[in-house]
């Protein structure tokens, strides 16, 4: 049996490529060429030199000509004229009550002041003089003035009045919250209470002064800043006998013997720096601001004011000074 012949298949043939096309050689970039830094090291940023202000120019930019702008201008003088005006009105107004350049004499102090206060008030024991110091000025001499607080230890001064005020407040609210019954309206009650009793103190005093015909320029804030110098001996007392009866307030002994000590103690300061107000001299010549007294009625009215001195420096400052320590 032969087999069956088949035809020969042609050879393949592969496409030939009738275009040639050459790959590109692929390269690293070219190093960076270095350039000077003259900013930080290392930053990535190159620094742009900053521009010079030239002359005339403004540092803020667009901004910079805001106030060379006509209507700025006349914005910021009507701005000053309206506060002018406004600080002369309340000027105006707070002087008809109260003397705001005399009111700024009584906290012209220092440290020194202060400290050597404290102590005229705790320990007036074997303190001379209590004289005022004046100062005359003028061209003829004629004028005369006490000194401020920093100058004379014995001048009056609202500085250690009003922090030991609101050293009272914050010392009895810290006692209350001690003890575990502090509420926020024990500010209210202690401030009031405290206000209650100056206020009543100094219309007790003008009452006395205008009855014994009493007048001075300055006697009203003298007697306000004297008034309150009875706070430190309150704190003196209340902080020693909290701290000595264990936070069972000021009852005891201890506590009573303090409050006596403190009480005496300003008492004698306010009989011998009040008798400048209440007991003046008798002195033809009226320059200064201490009163004088008529020499016809100078031994009766001398006797009606120093006992009205020794009840204010003793009853009364017994009465306020045991209501502030019990309250």
């Amino acid at each position: 049996m032969q087999r069956a012949t088949y035809a020969r298949s042609p050879p393949l043939h592969h496409p030939v490529p009738q275009h040639v096309s050459t790959v590109p050689q692929l390269r690293s970039p070219p190093p960076p060429v270095p350039q000077p830094q003259h900013g930080y090291a290392g930053s990535p940023y190159q620094q742009q030199p900053a521009p010079t202000p030239s002359s005339g120019a403004n540092m803020f930019g667009q901004y910079g000509n805001f106030m060379n702008d006509p209507a700025a201008q006349i914005a910021s003088q009507f701005g000053q004229t309206a506060f002018r005006h406004g600080q002369e009105y309340i000027e105006q107004n707070v002087n008809r009550f109260v003397n705001v350049s005399a009111l700024k004499h009584y906290f012209v102090v220092t440290n020194s002041y202060v400290i050597s206060k404290l102590f005229l008030v705790l320990f007036p024991w074997r303190h001379k003089p209590w004289t005022r110091r004046q100062a005359t000025g003028g061209p003829s001499g004629q004028e005369a003035w006490y000194l401020p607080p920093r100058d004379d230890i014995n001048s009056p001064d609202m500085y250690i009045p009003v922090m030991s005020l609101v050293t009272y407040i914050f010392l009895q609210a810290l006692i209350s919250g001690l003890k575990g019954q502090f509420q926020p309206e024990l500010f209210g009650y202690i401030a009031t209470v405290a206000l209650v009793a100056v206020v009543v103190e100094i219309l007790g005093l003008k009452l006395g002064c205008y009855l014994l015909n009493i007048s001075n320029e300055s006697q009203l804030l003298d007697l306000v800043a004297y008034s309150g110098y009875k706070f430190v001996g309150v704190i003196v007392t209340i902080s020693v006998a909290e701290v000595v009866n264990g936070g069972k307030g000021t009852g005891g002994w201890i506590g009573w013997a303090v409050f006596i000590y403190t009480f005496l103690a300003n008492s004698l300061f306010l009989m011998r720096s009040l008798k400048y107000v209440l007991l003046p001299e008798i002195n033809s010549d009226s320059r200064g601001p201490m009163p004088t007294m008529h020499p016809l009625d100078s031994r009766a009215k001398r006797n009606q004011r120093t006992q009205f001195l020794f009840f204010y420096s003793y009853i009364v400052q017994l009465f306020f000074m045991w209501i502030l320590c019990r309250s």
